[in-house]
């Protein structure tokens, strides 16, 4: 990933989306060139020349100091994800070959896996690139479609992209593709030398349109909470709400836990899930039969 490429795309598509209406600017009619902000128009409203700015939208955040930084968020209105990705830009663009960040690990600490089996719901631990690690059995029964390839680790972007079945298991679809791809270009800024991911993000490019089409947006976005709607083969459609938490003291690792609402459908659709896991599973690496 070329951190010039980045800092450039993703500062000129922040600068599209916003009209001088809703930066406070005087709109005087005419024909506009450029979609939304003129670059003079966010150098004034950051309070750095316009020759300063336009260094830094072609790509140079090389020495650029975090008064700046901050002064650029607020003129592009860059929210606290947005704000990050671009801070984790500048880190990137001034870190040395030694400080690159490490690559997370791909091991499950015993501790984590019991915390997994102790919770009553599905729950499962995540790489940065949505490599699925680990969960416990109701993890399993509800994510079964993803173990669709045995030669790979179970990837939930390369499912959600390259198996058809899974705009059928996601019953919002488009919300959870733009989520992922916004989800893998913050992980790109974070940690740009990671081949996996970057093999990763090319074979979706290559193989998928609507993954391409999201990419070039370059929308951010950090898995925290929130609710997602599955049709399951088995049990049929349940709605559940998720929390996501890194784990501390494994850096790069998400855990996963979703919850129903006491005493609705989907609660009980939960039920049936862990009976079904209960019988089909036996041990953590079996992909239930009735998925095959």
């Amino acid at each position: 990933m070329d951190n010039k490429t980045e800092v450039r795309d993703f500062l000129a598509t922040r600068r599209a989306r916003i009209t001088p209406q809703q930066a406070g600017l005087p709109d005087f009619g005419g024909h506009r060139r450029v979609a939304g902000l003129r670059r003079e128009e966010v150098a004034m409203l950051a309070g750095v020349s316009v020759d300063y700015y336009v260094r830094l939208e072609r790509g140079n955040l090389a020495g650029v100091s975090e008064s700046v930084l901050e002064a650029v968020c607020r003129a592009l209105q860059l929210d606290d994800i947005e704000r990050m990705h671009l801070f984790d830009l500048a880190r990137v663009a001034n870190a040395s070959s030694t400080t690159r960040r490490k690559p997370s690990s791909q091991q499950i600490r015993p501790t984590v896996q019991r915390l997994l089996d102790a919770i009553d719901g599905p729950a499962w631990v995540r790489n940065a690139r949505t490599d699925f690690l680990a969960s416990n059995q109701q993890g399993r029964a509800l994510y079964s479609m993803i173990f669709f390839d045995p030669a790979r680790r179970p990837n939930s972007a390369r499912f959600a992209f390259l198996d058809p079945r899974a705009r059928g298991f996601y019953l919002d679809w488009e919300q959870i593709a733009d989520g992922v791809v916004a989800s893998l270009r913050a992980e790109a800024g974070r940690n740009p030398f990671d081949k996996g991911l970057t093999d990763l993000i090319g074979e979706l490019s290559t193989r998928s349109e609507e993954f391409r089409v999201r990419w070039a947006q370059h929308d951010v976005y950090r898995h925290r909470a929130g609710s997602k709607r599955f049709h399951h083969p088995v049990v049929g459609d349940l709605t559940l709400s998720f929390e996501a938490m890194e784990l501390t003291m494994d850096p790069g690792l998400t855990f996963l836990a979703y919850s129903a609402e006491p005493a609705s459908s989907s609660a009980t659709a939960l039920q049936l899930l862990a009976s079904w896991a209960a019988t089909e599973f036996v041990s953590g690496d079996e992909v239930p039969a009735a998925i095959g």
